[in-house]
């Protein structure tokens, strides 16, 4: 064998080695797209330390910035954090991947509350991750006599003191809904009249905001920066660990509720890899530490693993009392987002 012929099988042979050890290496990765600042970037230390896998983490701010990379078909992504509402919608359009979760190991550490949810009744798609409200958070310290009424009339028609100290989501979703319930007004509402109501009270509203923000919402609240806050419930509690006279509202009107799970799209690169995630994560210790880093409640047996520090915070552990005034998100028509989309831009323009 000449020269070139020795140099050519030697390089043959080398590639033979090279290519399935670097198909062994893409096969060990995950590509985990979910909310900003929704996940304990320690726990993915512990992931990869126990199975092997590399994860590749990046954020997105809303739900209808994930369904626009979804629908786009732009990016491949094997596990996604929708909410509940949002499921519905990835089915009928066939974005998600059949994953029976009912089948995994770790199905059984579900508490009863959340197997066979409404948005995906067998577990067929869908593993719940977190879930949490949006109510009024304010601090006691800056309101006269310290405490408000369980009421969205403490925030839609705010007490003197507080105008101008006032925070809102800058989410049209979230601000339409809590205008909804306090009007008593369906949340997916199509009637033009509905609309025309829930955009005088949102605009009478807003001369007495300070702002409207969904960004920085934990330090500014732990700063005293605002009195009040329509925020999430996992950011009070984060909050309050920072500045103890915070308090959090479920109004009684209905507070909005939401549940935010693990799914596959339908063109995820490694799917089996997200499925060991998603089983991986209904461990109850691993739910935990999610919990216990951001503040916001999982759906398995968890309790043991949970800190002090937030079993004894109404803005985490809600009084049982108040599960009555929990209200699902519900999956709207498209003439109903339109309708939302109308509101939101005659009040922000």
């Amino acid at each position: 064998m000449n020269l070139k012929s020795c140099l050519g099988a030697a390089i043959a042979a080398a590639t033979l080695f090279v290519q399935p050890a670097a198909a062994q290496d893409a096969e060990k990765t995950l590509y985990f797209y979910n909310w900003t600042d929704y996940y304990p970037v320690e726990l993915l230390a512990k992931f990869e330390k126990e199975t092997g896998i590399k994860v590749i983490l990046d954020g997105y701010d809303s739900n209808e910035t994930l369904l626009a990379k979804l629908q786009s078909g732009g990016a491949s992504y094997d596990v996604i954090v929708p909410s509940d509402y949002v499921i519905p919608g990835l089915l009928k359009d066939g974005l998600l991947m059949k994953i029976d979760t009912h089948s995994m190991s770790n199905y059984a550490t579900l508490k009863d509350a959340f197997k066979n949810p409404d948005f995906d009744p067998k577990h067929e798609y869908s593993a719940p991750y977190l879930w949490g409200v949006t109510g009024i958070a304010y601090d006691s310290a800056q309101v006269q006599g310290g405490k408000l009424e369980d009421s969205w009339k403490e925030y839609f028609e705010p007490r003197p003191e507080l105008e101008g100290k006032i925070a809102a989501l800058d989410t049209g979703s979230d601000e339409i809904l809590a205008a909804s319930l306090y009007l008593g007004i369906p949340q997916c509402t199509e009637s033009n009249e509905d609309a025309a109501h829930i955009l005088k009270l949102l605009k009478g509203l807003k001369p007495k905001l300070k702002l409207y923000s969904s960004d920085s919402v934990v330090d500014r609240m732990a700063a005293g920066e605002v009195a009040m806050y329509h925020v999430w419930n996992g950011a009070t509690a984060r909050a309050t660990a920072q500045r103890d006279t915070i308090r959090f509202i479920y109004p009684k009107e209905g507070t909005p509720m939401f549940r935010d799970n693990f799914a596959v799209p339908a063109n995820a690169p490694h799917p089996e890899n997200a499925k060991i995630f998603i089983n991986w994560m209904m461990a109850p210790e691993n739910a935990a530490f999610v919990s216990n880093s951001i503040a916001y409640a999982n759906a398995t047996k968890s309790d043991q693993f949970l800190s002090e520090q937030w079993r004894k915070m109404d803005a985490i552990n809600m009084p049982e009392a108040f599960a009555s005034r929990l209200v699902p998100t519900q999956d709207c028509t498209g003439k109903a987002r339109e309708l939302r989309d109308r509101i939101w831009t005659r009040l922000k323009g």
